[in-house]
């Protein structure tokens, strides 16, 4: 619905806006605010989002508001002021707004050192002096050194390769891994970070038995054999294993294991698969069960009222049974295997008078206690 008011008095400086304006104005005589437009040109739009020309019967009209509210000039020269979208439009977010939104879910940035992170670079640390101390004699005199293999623990034995190999390849596989993603990324069912615990887990445990034993033969005889190369090594790798088996719960080592993708585990790793009980079966009966015509013919002259008469089988000779109601088949302690009914025929291996040894289509062998008012055919 249109209002019509007479407006003779607008200020030079009033300012419409959507919320002020909500019906149209005409004004039956123009004013200085506005002046006649051509009536060839058009004339420029000024909006916030949405700038056209608007043109009337005869002349443009210059429009000049919101994204709501337009203000118009007829053709006979009279000034108004029309709502040109909907009210109820939703606004648009704002640019903060969607920034924030799409953010919310983002990965933050793990810094490090070049392309290892923090606790790589720390393992990498422990790992470059325990490889280095490693060169250094293990026992405090030579004559020690020849009886037990080799002044080294590269020499003595192969007690280097749990002791210093596997956690060489460990890290070696750390750094093969930075620079190619996807080069090897599993030991067996192992994940990198995984034999890495693994390796240096064992090497810890070897080198602080032969600490333990060291302190244990000082003090029963006095005498300390091994060097200060077991002290420091037993150290190194205390602290290279709370950076592999700890430090998803060492901050800010754990920043290493947060946000990484998750992948299908390794067939070996996956959850154990149930084991079912194997169906109990009579080896004898089993051996023993002669071939029998899947579809036998019947037995004796066919009669008048077709109704097969009962004719009585040999003991060893397998034939079809039907029984009149559903019932169960159980092995020699009396639980239940399978099920037989009146829908279809039952292959009959033995016939031991008080029951019959049946024999399942899948191979399952068992006995039917309640043989009465069986059919045979």
């Amino acid at each position: 619905m249109t209002d019509e008011k007479t407006n003779p008095e607008i200020p030079e400086d009033a300012v419409f806006t959507a919320d002020d304006v909500s019906d149209t104005v005409v004004r039956d005589e123009p004013t200085a605010a506005f002046e006649p437009l051509p009536a060839d040109e058009p004339t420029a739009v000024y909006g916030q989002d949405d700038t056209s020309v608007v043109y009337g019967e005869d002349e443009p009209t210059a429009v000049y508001g919101t994204d709501d509210v337009a203000a118009a000039s007829d053709a006979d020269g009279s000034d108004s002021y029309t709502a040109a979208g909907p009210a109820d439009a939703d606004p648009l977010p704002s640019t903060a707004e969607s920034t924030v939104h799409e953010g919310a879910d983002a990965v933050p940035p793990q810094y490090g050192v070049g392309p290892f992170s923090l606790r790589e670079v720390s393992l990498l640390g422990v790992w470059a002096l325990a490889f280095l101390f490693s060169f250094f004699p293990l026992y405090v005199a030579d004559d020690f050194s020849r009886f037990f293999g080799g002044p080294t623990v590269w020499t003595a034995g192969i007690d280097w390769v749990l002791a210093i190999g596997a956690p060489t390849v460990a890290v070696f596989l750390l750094v093969l891994r930075r620079f190619s993603p996807d080069g090897i990324r599993r030991v067996g069912s192992l994940g990198i970070d995984q034999f890495a615990s693994v390796a240096f887990s064992v090497g810890a445990v070897i080198w602080v038995g032969w600490l333990w034993g060291n302190i244990a033969r000082g003090i029963a005889s006095g005498f300390w054999l091994s060097s200060w190369v077991v002290w420091v090594e037993a150290i190194l790798f205390l602290a290279a294993v709370a950076l592999t088996v700890v430090a998803p719960f060492i901050p800010p080592f754990h920043e290493d294991f947060l946000h990484r993708a998750e992948t299908t585990s390794h067939r070996v790793a996956r959850r154990a698969r149930p084991v079912v009980a194997r169906p109990v079966s009579d080896a004898r009966y089993t051996m023993a069960a002669p071939s029998v015509d899947p579809e036998p013919a019947p037995f004796g002259d066919p009669i008048d009222d077709d109704e097969p008469a009962p004719i009585a089988a040999p003991a060893h000779q397998a034939f079809w049974a039907l029984v009149p109601a559903e019932r169960d088949v159980v092995d020699e302690n009396g639980i239940p295997l399978f099920r037989i009914g009146p829908t279809a025929w039952a292959l009959v291996i033995e016939d031991r008078g008080d029951s019959f040894v049946v024999r399942h289509e899948d191979g399952r062998i068992g006995y039917l206690t309640d043989v009465s008012g069986v059919t045979r055919g």
